[in-house]
């Protein structure tokens, strides 16, 4: 035969939620689950920084090497600028999530973007001044 244990006569009753009352367990996972869910969705749309591209060697390189160079280095601009939009997107999307932040915050983010965006540009200059190096190098010897 089962025996039930006794109920306990003198625990507490359960506290009722009203309609407007919002259980703080409850708060707390739908919180856990969204920070959650924002960090999957930033994960699946890093902006991903283009590869450098092999430059050739404009004493030796044939005109194809050179074309095929000019070409390469274009694409890379193509995919900078990409990323560049990306990471202005990334970052808008980011501050929109963070809702109302402290002005220090928001300038110290302001910052690191600007360092990040400005290295990206400073990049894909040096990419043009090495391959105009090498275009001039090609001439010189090719004349």
């Amino acid at each position: 035969m089962l025996k039930l244990a006794p109920q306990n006569q003198n625990a507490l009753p359960q506290r009722s939620q009203g309609p407007d009352k919002v259980d703080p367990m409850t708060k707390i996972m739908k919180t856990a689950v969204s920070v959650a869910i924002l960090l999957m969705a930033q994960g699946a749309l890093a902006c991903d920084y283009p590869a450098r591209v092999d430059m050739p060697n404009g004493a030796t390189a044939s005109k194809e090497a050179m074309i095929a160079g000019q070409k390469a280095v274009k694409s890379y601009m193509t995919e900078m600028e990409e990323y560049l939009a990306c990471i202005e997107s990334e970052e808008a999307a980011a501050v929109l999530s963070l809702g109302d932040i402290d002005e220090d915050t928001e300038r110290q983010r302001e910052e690191m973007f600007n360092k990040k965006y400005n290295a990206a540009v400073e990049q894909m200059n040096l990419i043009a001044e090495e391959f105009n190096v090498e275009v001039r190098a090609y001439k010189d010897v090719n004349r």
